[in-house]
């Protein structure tokens, strides 16, 4: 691992995944972990879910299909570390003690907690205000130098920093400060009924979304129904939002500039576009639900996965922690 980057990043599994998830982070993943820089560290961050009600059946099935999306999409535990949160003890740990060194306000900043908590009230779950620490906490407990971050994701890894800053301040240098690692090949997936907005497995509108798992009918009739506009010619740009996604989303798949597409579809309408978009999706997600399906069939070789994935963990979480531990005052166990 010396002299490797560490670079940290997981997907909650509170919802099904969304195509979005899967272009705008899990294939940069892959791509990462045949560069010799990087040490990676995925994580099913199930901890992060609880933050609102459960099913608990629920939960157990979407954190195993979220492990293994992972692995389907070429994720290798033997080149990555893949594990599931709550089977490392150090997150919840260090989360305490990252979070007696936090403050109210900074907490109550959180653009995600405003919003939500100006709709539920006093009746917001108090994990709702405090799982940014546990962020930070599944961050810096690794050593992270490096996390994938969309926008939405920047004033977290900003307060991780805020933070790990803080108690190097306090107690004498303990954690890595973290950057933002923003791939040159990741897009932003937006919602095929709305393109000003990011797609969401949360959108009450299921045709703006597509999921991973989502049959091949099923897509080509989302792709259908996506909206575009009424100047009819494939172009790339702000103007004609509808059609920039599906350019941005054909793009990342195939690994080509928008500008190749726009003059591939220049002589062509909406339908034929349109038609094409869905077949590069069905034919790029066809075999990875068939690996995910083989997987969640033979719990087993999962089974085997997330528990070496975890004691990988483990053994490198550890590390800080005890560093931590001794340097707050606690005695050594």
């Amino acid at each position: 691992m010396e002299n490797k980057k560490i670079i940290f990043s997981g997907i909650k599994p509170s919802g099904d995944l969304t195509l979005g998830n899967y272009l705008g982070a899990i294939k940069n993943w892959v791509k990462l972990q045949d560069d010799d820089q990087y040490e990676c560290f995925y994580c099913v961050v199930d901890m992060h879910a609880i933050t609102v009600n459960q099913t608990p059946k629920d939960l157990r099935r979407r954190t195993l299909e979220v492990l293994a999306i992972y692995l389907a999409a070429g994720i290798d535990p033997e080149k990555n570390t893949v594990f599931i949160q709550s089977h490392v003890p150090a997150h919840s740990e260090l989360s305490w003690v990252l979070t007696c060194n936090s403050y109210m306000g900074e907490l109550g900043r959180m653009t995600q907690f405003k919003d939500k908590s100006s709709k539920g009230g006093e009746s917001i779950g108090a994990g709702l205000f405090n799982y940014p620490v546990l962020m930070a906490a599944d961050i810096l407990l690794y050593q992270t130098e490096l996390v994938p971050v969309g926008k939405d994701q920047i004033q977290h890894l900003e307060l991780a920093r805020d933070i790990g800053n803080r108690f190097n301040n306090a107690y004498s240098d303990t954690f890595k400060i973290p950057d933002g690692y923003v791939s040159k090949s990741s897009a932003k997936i937006m919602d095929l009924q709305n393109p000003e907005k990011k797609m969401s497995k949360s959108d009450e509108n299921g045709n703006g979304y597509i999921l991973i798992m989502d049959p091949p009918e099923v897509i080509r009739k989302k792709v259908s129904r996506a909206v575009t506009d009424t100047v009819g010619k494939v172009n790339y740009c702000d103007e004609q939002p509808g059609i920039k996604n599906m350019i941005n989303i054909m793009g990342t798949i195939r690994g080509v500039e928008p500008q190749q597409i726009v003059e591939e579809y220049a002589d062509k309408g909406y339908a034929d576009f349109k038609k094409d978009v869905a077949e590069i999706i069905v034919n790029e997600l066809k075999p990875i639900q068939e690996k995910v399906n083989e997987l969640l069939t033979n719990k087993k070789e999962l089974e085997e996965i997330y528990k070496n994935g975890a004691q990988k963990a483990s053994y490198v979480a550890n590390k800080t922690l005890r560093k931590v531990m001794k340097k707050v005052g606690f005695i050594p166990r």
